[in-house]
């Protein structure tokens, strides 16, 4: 098994799988470590999922619709779609 992976054939896990925040907290999204993506926006959980895949840190999105997106970490901040996003601890 190559370091940074799951056993069993899942995939790689990486320094950016966990919830992402808005700084007021309206729209959370969480990217799971078998690459899926589940984004809630104030009250209404799973408003949007979909699949996501990373390169350095560069992240690409495709949601469910079919709709893609991009955004960029720099640390423990993800730019995506004029938004800011936060790492929760």
């Amino acid at each position: 098994m190559n370091a940074g992976q799951k056993p069993n054939g899942l995939e790689a896990v990486h320094d950016y799988v966990g919830m992402w925040v808005t700084a007021d907290g309206v729209i959370r999204q969480e990217l799971l470590p078998n690459g899926r993506y589940d984004e809630a926006r104030g009250h209404r959980a799973s408003a949007y999922t979909g699949s996501y895949s990373i390169k350095g840190n560069h992240i690409d999105y495709v949601d469910d619709t079919g709709f893609t997106a991009d955004g960029e970490f720099q640390g423990d901040v993800l730019y995506h779609g004029g938004m800011i996003f936060y790492r929760q601890k």
